[in-house]
């Protein structure tokens, strides 16, 4: 059987299985206040990631200043792109909240719905 999983890496490079709605709001904050930075002091990012044990894996990333980037892979490892990453300038704090929302919902075909640039 397929196992579905969510994880999030909080901008410290920390993981979290199964993030609760508070924690992704709680790093979202870290990240859009401008404090957050990588492991290796570039400007702070947080990634939702959804995927399946044998196969598909999306992700949002979301990053300072809500540059947000949604990409499709083959698989966990990241070796096939499914399509060309689409990318959104500036999204405030709470549509990126509802991104993640979607994501962690298992609501691909709504993300990719969205007004992407």
């Amino acid at each position: 059987m397929t196992q579905a999983w969510v994880v999030l890496t909080r901008p410290d490079g920390r993981d979290l299985q199964a993030p609760s709605e508070a924690q992704m709001a709680d790093a979202l904050a870290e990240v859009y206040s401008g404090k957050a930075a990588s492991p290796d002091g570039e400007p702070g990012s947080a990634v939702l990631r959804f995927g399946y044990d044998d196969g598909l894996m999306y992700e949002v990333e979301v990053s300072s200043g809500g540059a947000v980037r949604f990409a499709e892979w083959s698989d966990r490892d990241c070796e096939l792109a499914l399509a060309d990453p689409r990318v959104m300038t500036a999204l405030p704090q709470d549509d990126a909240l509802q991104l993640w929302r979607l994501l962690a919902q298992r609501q691909v075909a709504r993300i990719r719905s969205q007004p992407w640039q």
